[in-house]
């Protein structure tokens, strides 16, 4: 058997995390005769890949971010794509970051255009643009998805082939759920309230102030708790900055270790709106969540079709946990929703019967790894004729 030629392109930490686990499962599946070229982090560099530039030169998010950096990274996509096409690989991984990925692509595909181009990770088309689904078809083959309800979008929308892989943290419940000590924690006084206004620096800035009224709301109505702020060494100067106005400065901790403990003895939750949300979700933390973005950001509202931005809500396909955006994203809003989950009653114990239904709806039907699903799929790509 000839070892197979994968190019890998990832834009950023999560997406390079994710390509690391797949090229393990990979040679795993191809009993380890597999080559990688492309563009990740220090995750898949440590799987061997070398990298054609640091991942920092693309990890670019929001929209006045991406245009003051727009001429580097269209050199990066045009070099990234020519050292593909020169290559001449069994087949194309693009991992998520899709406004640099699927550029790639789009290159590559012109230029090779039979190569299977596979895409790791949705974009969202069933919450805006769904007019990107009909469109990938022309460059991508298969979408490997980490939400369940994906496939069903892709094929209403009449995009590509999309395969549900599996979401990294089913692998991780272990670390998220409670032993008996601390579900024991989580009933008792002071409750433990855990507090993530975001791993960027603009949803700090936006929401610290927010969450430290809400915190305060909520000592008014039931009385003393413990908060606990996870965050990221990139944005803890920030938090910590920020932290210091509340009447009462969290505990703030690091590195997902803590973050997870923190989890497994948590009462309640306060959360801006990302992948944390599923995190706290499959721990079995009741949330309230959050999310504000620019004056600029707020116009594209418009164009979201969809009921909520909470991951958990739409897994669920039902509002289960309360969310403020925007203007609605005030300390009082806030605090209110907080005091119904903290306490015992029906918000709380309908929220809870609402999260433990993730696991059915989440669950691979073998049980199995989902970066093993993906490399199985990919392989699958691969050897299916073209066209199919």
């Amino acid at each position: 058997m000839s070892a197979l030629r994968v190019a890998l392109v990832a834009g950023e930490h999560s997406g390079d995390q994710l390509g690391a686990k797949l090229m393990r499962a990979l040679r795993e599946a191809r009993a380890g005769e597999v080559a990688f070229l492309g563009v990740g982090g220090e995750a898949m560099e440590a799987e061997g890949l070398e990298s054609l530039f640091p991942i920092s030169d693309i990890a670019v998010m929001g929209i006045l971010p991406v245009l003051a950096r727009l001429p580097k990274l269209l050199a990066r996509i045009r070099k990234t794509a020519e050292t593909i096409v020169a290559a001449r690989p069994d087949a194309l991984v693009i991992i998520d970051s899709p406004d640099f990925t699927h550029r790639v692509a789009r290159r590559v595909r012109a230029a090779l255009p039979i190569l299977p181009i596979i895409d790791y990770v949705s974009p969202s088309v069933w919450a805006w643009r769904p007019g990107r689904a009909r469109a990938m078809r022309a460059y991508v083959d298969c979408v490997l998805a980490l939400l369940p309800f994906e496939p069903e979008a892709y094929r209403r929308l009449k995009g590509p082939r999309c395969v549900y892989v599996g979401h990294p943290l089913i692998e991780r419940l272990g670390a998220l759920r409670p032993n008996a000590d601390e579900a024991r924690r989580r009933a008792a006084a002071p409750p433990l309230i855990v507090v993530l206004p975001g791993s960027r620096r603009s949803e700090v800035s936006r929401l610290m102030a927010d969450f430290g009224g809400a915190l305060k709301a909520l000592r008014q109505s039931v009385g003393p708790f413990t908060a606990v702020l996870p965050t990221l060494p990139h944005v803890e100067d920030d938090v910590r900055a920020l932290a210091a106005r509340w009447p009462e400065p969290p505990k703030i901790v690091l590195g997902e270790d803590a973050k997870y403990a923190a989890f497994r003895a948590a009462r309640a939750g306060l959360a801006a709106s990302g992948t944390v949300t599923l995190e706290l979700a499959l721990a079995g933390v009741p949330m309230v969540g959050a999310y504000k973005v620019s004056l600029v950001e707020e116009q594209l509202k418009y164009l979201i079709k969809v009921p909520s931005i909470l991951l958990p809500n739409l897994i669920l396909g039902e509002r289960a946990i309360p969310e403020f955006l925007q203007r609605d994203c005030t300390p009082a809003a806030l605090g209110a929703a907080l005091v119904d989950i903290v306490r015992d009653g029906p918000a709380r114990s309908a929220q809870l019967d609402a999260l433990s239904r993730l696991d059915l709806l989440m669950a691979l039907p073998d049980g199995g790894a989902p970066s093993a699903h993906a490399a199985r799929a990919i392989l699958e790509t691969i050897e299916a004729p073209a066209g199919v």
